[in-house]
């Protein structure tokens, strides 16, 4: 699909998204009642809300908990469990009134108590909070203090300005849910989340299904919904997270009416859905897709066969056939859709096997085998691996796959062992907030990608200015230093392709590729 094809069909879906309907059409009123059923590939990995996390883990925590601000659809940021906030004029504090009769699933509350209690119980280092840095000064942003003058107000104090401060409070990710005390047992270790989100936990069957209940006490704002932020209606009596990990099953079953979402689906699959009755739900994702090369590995420390490899891959191939030519490539660490986007973020090596083979006799390189990890659970990351083990057996390099279970492959990105992963990264809404997981020191967090101080220095700088002109020029010397260095491979941004059934009544996909249950309803 062209850009300009691609551009319309996406206005199409925010026409949509924004609540306009078809001349003639009349709106459905919203049914109170019943359970709408959710297709996850695969089990969660916690209820302890950004702690032990993946993406169908924020998926489920998103409805059971709250961060004090969220992002819109528009990837502002709006307001959820706080109503309002103030900014003092130096940038180094913010004021947050809560929201006006939030109560936790328990019947307490919610004051500013809980606030701080919730935030200080992250820093605990046996939780090992993989947000740490974010805001503890090593990334720039530091929190230095919390206060509670009353219990509706909670005061954040920064040791400077820093434009990334609400970006991080609202990160998907990083979840800084509100929580209370009751979530633990009595000897401090986890128990269940009790949150204050329009859903409660009712049962977690491991393997099986996570079974959430309508919170009937739950005290919406006046904001409409958008994003994450806004109005959390529920009229669902329950929504059930059934795991299908077989996606032709999980596809079977949404056809059957045994299901009513399905999430994630491929953009080869699209076709057959609607023959099927299905109803697709589309719009430019943020989430990335990237092959991931361990710099740190014996042969690829070496740029130049990093650099063969950039010639040998066809992003633009991969990407057509990935998304059915949904989006375009994209090597960089910002998106399309971004307001920092240009053309210079598409500069990268380009698709030519006679560099790639050039390189590869220059780097000395003799066939030693270089192996892809990848998994069956994300159908996207295995066949990209399968297609990048073409491309670079097609130059001469002797690519093999390592097929491991998705929690294996997670904890080998965590810890950095292996030499390349077929990987994705979950929606990130600001550029900052992308190159903040991929620029570090390995020696201190084996899951970063890029160590570079220079890097690291323009990351920081990107965090303390709000111009956006300075921001676009930062962001523009950050992918020129990726190009030349070659740290990652990017390929595509994932568009939302979600599936429903005939009876979920106002659902929306978001930039911000995450199911989202309130303010949707099943017809009888």
């Amino acid at each position: 699909m062209k850009r300009t094809a691609m551009a319309a069909a996406l206005a199409a879906t925010a026409f949509a998204s924004a609540g306009f309907t078809p001349a003639g059409a009349a709106a459905e009123e919203p049914r109170q009642g019943g359970t709408i059923t959710v297709a996850l590939n695969a089990d969660i990995r916690s209820s302890d809300p950004g702690i032990d996390r993946d993406a169908n883990t924020d998926t489920v925590m998103h409805h059971i908990t709250e961060t004090l601000v969220a992002y819109r659809n528009d990837l502002s940021i709006g307001p959820a469990l706080s109503e309002s906030w103030t900014i003092s004029n130096d940038g180094r504090t913010y004021t947050f009134t809560l929201r006006e009769g939030a109560t936790f699933h328990n019947g307490e509350p919610v004051t500013s108590a809980e606030v701080k209690w919730s935030w200080e119980r992250r820093f605990d280092p046996a939780l090992a909070w993989p947000c740490v840095p974010y805001f503890d000064g090593s990334a720039g942003l530091e929190v230095v203090a919390v206060e509670t003058p009353d219990p509706r107000t909670v005061v954040f104090r920064l040791a400077e300005p820093n434009a990334l401060f609400l970006a991080q409070l609202a990160n998907i990710q990083c979840n800084i849910a509100v929580i209370h005390p009751d979530s633990l047992n009595s000897d401090g270790s986890w128990d269940r989340p009790v949150g204050t989100g329009p859903f409660m936990l009712k049962e977690w069957r491991k393997g099986q299904f996570v079974l959430l209940e309508r919170f009937d006490d739950y005290v919406p704002l006046d904001e409409p919904k958008s994003g994450y932020a806004g109005a959390r209606i529920a009229y669902a009596d329950q929504v059930r997270f059934l795991i299908v990990p077989d996606t032709s099953v999980a596809e079977a079953a949404l056809y059957a009416g045994e299901i009513d979402l399905l999430p994630g689906l491929s953009a080869q699959r699209m076709a057959e859905a609607e023959k099927n009755g299905a109803t697709i739900k589309t719009v430019s994702g943020l989430a990335w897709t990237a092959i991931l090369v361990q710099t740190e590995d014996p042969l690829l420390s070496d740029v130049r066969l990093r650099r063969a490899i950039a010639h040998a891959l066809d992003i633009g191939q991969i990407a057509a056939v990935r998304t059915n030519s949904l989006v375009e490539a994209n090597p960089s660490a910002v998106p399309q859709n971004s307001a920092f986007f240009g053309e210079s973020f598409l500069a990268w090596p380009e698709y030519d096997p006679a560099k790639a083979q050039a390189l590869l006799a220059e780097a000395g390189y003799t066939g030693e085998p270089i192996r892809i990890q990848t998994n069956t659970r994300y159908e996207g990351m295995y066949q990209n691996a399968i297609i990048m083990q073409a491309m670079l057996a097609s130059v001469g390099i002797n690519a093999q796959l390592e097929v491991l279970d998705w929690a294996t492959q997670l904890d080998n990105y965590l810890t950095g062992k292996f030499q390349i992963q077929s990987f994705g990264y979950s929606a990130r809404l600001d550029p900052s907030l992308l190159y903040g997981i991929l620029i570090g020191d390995k020696s201190e967090d084996p899951s970063v990608q890029w160590e570079d101080p220079e890097a690291l220095d323009l990351l920081a700088q990107s965090t303390q200015t709000t111009d956006t002109a300075e921001r676009e020029r930062i962001f523009e010397a950050l992918h020129a230093r990726m190009a030349e260095q070659i740290p990652i491979y990017g390929l595509y941004y994932e568009p939302v392709i979600d599936a429903t059934g005939p009876k979920l009544k106002s659902y929306e996909a978001w930039p911000g590729d995450k199911a989202r249950l309130w303010g949707v309803w099943k017809a009888e």
